[in-house]
């Protein structure tokens, strides 16, 4: 095999298999995973190290270069297309097998999401030199990993792992090493929230819009998760966001993957001075909802059978008065599409959310809104008939 040529930016990750799937891995050179962890192996670069750790025997098998990027569907009939994200690889001298490998992750604290740099990496090269793999090659490259630091470690950790239960709670605005929006942005979008929405319902190349781009969420965590995108706003924040009503989207029929919308809950809040901005009218009147309708109905038009919208609304409490934006909204889009779930997000960094806050909801007997909605549809043939009628 070529001489490995180590950079100081290499990388380690370490796939799963059983006793059924380890055999196919050799006998096509490519590891596999399935979407929840799609993430990760995208991020992998040629050159990059890897492991497979065999559940059933409880082996960690090593050390494996990357021979190519990570892909979607390198071999799509590996597995029976159950691990469509997929790398080939070639081997560092001899294949090395660890035993207790459940143990040697634990301490490094890895999960199906982790990404191994500097002195974790380091440390899983040093086991398998002392088990008698290229001393030559290892050394070299725990030479290099060593070198980054601490903070690179942290920051590198990982892509996020994709939500199970209809519970979110994200402690941060954004994710990862670059910024995605602006989270002093009115009403801005949780990142998560579409990184979440992303791997559930969209493959690396699809083209995703959002036709109330705020602050530009939707477009940064598109781009870095290797989708296409189209963002439009009534009154645009930065350049890369195309100025437009969402009631009246360019785009042609059926030509979306997948829609994300994030409105103005009603006009407690001065986004912008368009004179046409929905969020200008109070979410307590039927005209708030009359406007959104139409929105649905162009997302509706826009968007290709069987694929996704999701919609990201909050309720209303004003003067003395509750709204249920969430349940008016969902009745509305229910004439349109399919329901295919209602997940909880919830809601932090409130300006609301202040001692005073809190005091005077306990004293004057109110809640302050602790989540939102999101709304998840889907365009079906038997909703388009009946949209029609």
């Amino acid at each position: 095999m070529p001489e490995a040529k180590i950079k100081k930016s290499t990388k380690g990750y370490v796939f799963v298999c059983t006793r059924n799937t380890e055999s196919e891995c050799f006998e096509r050179l490519t590891f596999g995973s399935s979407k929840a962890y799609g993430s990760p192996v995208l991020k992998i670069k040629k050159g990059d190290v890897l492991f497979l750790h065999n559940i059933d025997t409880n082996t960690l098998s090593g050390v494996f270069r990357a021979a190519s990027k990570g892909k979607l569907n390198i071999e799509p009939d590996a597995w029976s297309g159950k691990y469509p994200y997929q790398v080939e690889f070639d081997t560092l001298e001899n294949k090395i097998c660890l035993n207790n490998a459940k143990r040697i992750l634990r301490k490094l604290e890895w999960s199906s999401n982790t990404i191994l740099s500097g002195s974790k990496l380091s440390y899983l090269l040093d086991m398998f030199a002392y088990e008698g793999a290229s001393i030559k090659d290892l050394l070299l490259q725990r030479r290099a990993v060593s070198e980054s630091e601490d903070k690179d470690v942290k920051s590198t950790d990982g892509s996020p792992l994709v939500e199970a239960t209809t519970l979110w709670d994200f402690s941060k605005q954004s994710y990862g090493i670059n910024s995605k929006g602006d989270n002093e942005y009115a009403g801005v979008t949780p990142a998560l929230v579409i990184y979440n929405l992303l791997w559930k319902y969209t493959e690396p190349g699809d083209l995703v819009v959002d036709p109330m781009c705020g602050s530009g969420t939707c477009i940064d965590v598109c781009k870095e998760e290797k989708r296409k995108v189209i963002g439009y706003d009534i009154s645009p924040s930065r350049n890369d966001i195309i100025q437009n009503d969402a009631r009246k989207i360019p785009l042609e029929d059926e030509s979306v993957d997948m829609i994300f919308i994030d409105p103005p809950y009603g006009d407690n809040l001065k986004y912008n001075e368009h004179p046409d901005n929905i969020g200008n009218i109070p979410s307590d009147s039927i005209r708030y909802y009359n406007e959104l309708e139409k929105v649905m109905i162009e997302l509706h038009r826009i968007l290709r059978k069987g694929k996704i919208l999701a919609w990201l609304i909050g309720d209303q409490w004003l003067e003395n008065r509750f709204t249920p934006v969430g349940f008016r909204t969902y009745e509305r889009l229910c004439k349109y599409f399919e329901p295919v779930d209602i997940i909880c997000v919830a809601r932090r960094g409130q300006s609301s959310h202040t001692g005073d806050w809190i005091n005077r909801s306990r004293r004057l007997g109110f809640y302050l809104r602790g989540f939102k909605y999101l709304i998840i549809v889907r365009k079906s043939p038997w909703q388009q008939e009946l949209a029609e009628e």
